[in-house]
């Protein structure tokens, strides 16, 4: 599941692992690979839900046009995951998540 050549990142350069925290759990991704393809290659597809029914999202565009990737990264909310670069350390959330239900998401 990994990209290796994104149309708005470009190609995914030097095999670089780092580590990144996603809603309290610690996953490994590659310098420089989207937030989501991070999450999505560590099992998990659901990135949010909507607010109003509490529907799942994952990625559906994938070059940042629409908003289903969108999470909070490094304490700023509504980033498009789907085109931006992981770096070491990021501390990425579910918008919308506190507390103990944070765990919960990487079993539904």
């Amino acid at each position: 599941m990994r990209v290796h050549q994104h149309p708005i990142l470009g190609a995914l350069k030097d095999e670089v692992w780092v580590n990144i925290e996603v809603d309290g759990t610690t996953i490994c991704a590659r310098e420089g690979e989207p937030i989501a393809a991070a999450i999505m290659a560590n099992g998990r597809l659901k990135l949010r839900h909507t607010r109003k029914r509490q529907e799942p999202r994952g990625v559906f565009c994938g070059i940042g046009r629409c908003t289903d990737c969108v999470m909070t990264v490094d304490g700023q909310s509504n980033v498009r995951t789907c085109v931006t670069a992981v770096k070491a350390g990021m501390k990425i959330q579910t918008q919308g998540m506190t507390g103990d239900g944070e765990a919960e998401e990487w079993k539904k």
